[in-house]
């Protein structure tokens, strides 16, 4: 019996084949991975940052985009779809405009299938993004939010928020968050 040997896909397939697809993959190392769904409390907490960096962007030249806009990470190949990601003077790597390489803040919402890629390799690669200045990571069971921000010696600095009157500040994007906000209409236990 013989095995059949994955084939890997160089950076510019997996753009092929990703923008005639139905369903959106993460690119790394040369292999495609399908995304999975996301409950109510995932879907309300990312539409809720979306909607908090959207106003405050209103008149400036950032932007705040939402799970469909791809990030390239590195050129040997890390694509990845973040639940927000904000950008001031957007700029992307081809004319189709679908895939940002200068994001400023990145959020990512933990479900317990991706909290430790999340956590680990991930973060790993985003913190060789030299535009990335901060980092997200909100939990959807229960009332936290990780902040790490990156400092002028290289340095990632956390802070956590655990009250709803707490506030996040994004010093290099001019904004704010405050975590009573992030967690608008949730119910806990909704989650996967």
């Amino acid at each position: 019996m013989s095995t059949a040997e994955k084939r890997s896909i160089s950076p510019q397939e997996y753009l092929t084949i990703e923008r005639a697809a139905e369903i959106r993959h993460e690119y790394y190392n040369g292999e495609m991975f399908a995304m999975s769904g996301a409950s109510l409390a995932h879907n309300t907490i990312a539409g809720n940052i979306f909607a908090v960096f959207r106003e405050q962007f209103a008149d400036r030249d950032c932007q705040a985009f939402i799970a469909d806009m791809r990030v390239k990470v590195d050129r040997k190949g890390l694509y990845t779809y973040p639940d927000v990601v904000t950008a001031c003077d957007p700029q992307f790597e081809d004319e189709e405009l679908d895939t940002l390489i200068n994001p400023r803040v990145i959020v990512e919402v933990l479900s317990k299938s991706t909290e430790d890629y999340d956590r680990g390799t991930k973060f790993e690669m985003y913190r060789r993004l030299p535009s990335l200045q901060d980092y997200v990571l909100v939990s959807q069971d229960k009332m936290h939010v990780e902040h790490f921000q990156r400092q002028p010696d290289g340095r990632w600095i956390l802070e956590e928020f655990d009250l709803p009157e707490r506030t996040l500040a994004f010093e290099t994007s001019n904004c704010i968050l405050n975590v009573g906000d992030v967690y608008a209409k949730v119910a806990f236990g909704e989650s996967k």
